[in-house]
């Protein structure tokens, strides 16, 4: 079933025509961050550095998305048939869209984690790590999911996700902060140490989303 975010304005078709088009390059642009986000994880945890060199590609695609839907919005406000409800919808996606510009940006820093990481034999946390970027990931689909179908309730499901990463960032931040006889250079602890900061900031950008779906449906910030 295709999304509505919102009862358009039957006496403005012009911003109706445009809206269902923002509302669908929003979902495309959140298709490409799901997809850069795996691709990080390849290039991380597999060792797979194909896919550590698609990320740049990738991103530019991202960005243009971002620049159009940001552009799209704005010349959209200035219609005079928008509504209060019409301006809090392109509000809150003009917010969103840049949490998920900021998710692509830390997909292709990770990508470049894995290729500067690869000489080096896989460290011991990276399958804690490799859970939390799943966690983190799933974050990013429940808060898409939730977009999609304009679910309030599931917008703000992810949030509680969010404790789940955070735990696991600390955990691991002290494993790697802390490791003792460190057997030749430091360069792949620093590397994970990195790595997992751009997890948990993914992570909170998921959050973002969802609270942002939540404002959309009931015009309320939590």
């Amino acid at each position: 079933m295709k999304a509505v975010f919102y009862s358009p304005n039957p006496d403005g078709p012009q911003l109706a025509r445009a809206i269902r088009r923002l509302e669908r390059d929003v979902l495309r642009m959140g298709a490409l961050v799901e997809q850069s986000f795996r691709l990080s994880h390849q290039a991380l945890f597999s060792r797979n550095l194909t896919a550590a060199e698609a990320l740049p590609q990738l991103d530019k695609k991202i960005d243009r998305f971002y620049r159009q839907i940001e552009s799209d919005c704005t010349a959209i406000m200035t219609l005079q048939a928008t509504t209060p409800q019409d301006l809090r919808c392109l509000s809150a996606f003009m917010q969103l869209v840049r949490d998920l510009e900021r998710i692509g940006d830390y997909a292709e820093d990770l990508a470049e984690i894995a290729i500067k990481i690869f000489p080096y034999p896989p460290h011991a946390s990276l399958p804690e790590i490799a859970i939390m970027s799943h966690h983190a990931q799933a974050m990013l689909a429940t808060s898409l999911v939730a977009l999609a179908d304009l679910d309030e309730a599931g917008g703000r499901s992810v949030k509680r996700l969010d404790d789940v990463v955070d735990n696991a960032y600390e955990r691991l931040y002290q494993t790697l902060a802390f490791q003792k006889d460190v057997p030749g250079v430091v360069e792949p602890i620093v590397l994970l140490a990195l790595a997992i900061r751009c997890l948990e900031r993914m992570a909170d950008h998921a959050t973002n989303i969802g609270q942002r779906v939540a404002y959309i449906v009931t015009g309320q910030r939590s």
